[in-house]
């Protein structure tokens, strides 16, 4: 199982890029005041995940299993997680983003038919889906692109669709708080030292 585990992550690595190569800013004044933290920055973003992962745990070995079976790293799912619902905490009923968004994965149900109960298997699994058709038309779009650049701006386009990725320095602009991929890239890295 262990070799397995090694095996799988280094594939990864291969497929989308490595979340722990990724430059970040890490999160702004505006997603740190979330829980009226004193600093902003990639040590925001790690505090954010390190409240948030008493709650993931509970949703780790789907998030494993899903990160899998797509190919994608599970820490990254984490991280979206982390920032688009703290891992189940701001959701009312499984929803958010005032009755838009759809689970732990925040799936907008204006442009996509929820799948799956809101902390389901089959949620996880089509919030990850989305990102990965997101980092493949990034691909698309920026073929020049360094791997990790490309993951970063499908991470980034997540949140604000292809169309908002004009430039790697810009991507973040447009996105809630103006820091998306870069927050969730930290939170993504600090799951990934706490075994995600």
């Amino acid at each position: 199982m262990g070799l397995q585990v090694i095996f799988s992550t280094a594939l990864l690595a291969c497929i989308f890029g490595d979340v722990t190569k990724i430059e970040t800013t890490g999160a702004s004044w505006m997603t740190a005041s979330q829980d009226n933290l004193n600093v902003n920055g990639v040590e925001a973003s790690y505090k954010l995940a390190e409240t948030d992962l008493r709650r993931m745990d509970q949703y780790k070995s789907i998030i494993t299993k899903v990160g899998n079976a797509k190919q994608m790293d599970p820490a990254v799912i984490a991280g979206i997680i982390s920032r688009e619902s703290r891992a189940g905490a701001v959701l009312v009923n499984g929803w958010g983003d005032n009755g838009n968004g759809f689970g732990l994965m925040q799936v907008d149900k204006r442009y996509h038919t929820p799948r799956g109960a809101w902390n389901s298997e089959e949620h996880i699994t089509q919030g990850t889906e989305i990102l990965i058709d997101s980092i493949k038309a990034i691909q698309r779009k920026f073929p020049n692109w360094p791997k990790e650049h490309q993951f970063k701006g499908g991470i980034s386009a997540y949140n604000a669709g292809v169309g908002n990725v004009q430039t790697y320095e810009g991507m973040d602009i447009g996105t809630t708080g103006n820091d998306y991929s870069n927050d969730v890239v930290a939170r993504a890295q600090w799951f990934k030292r706490h075994g995600y």
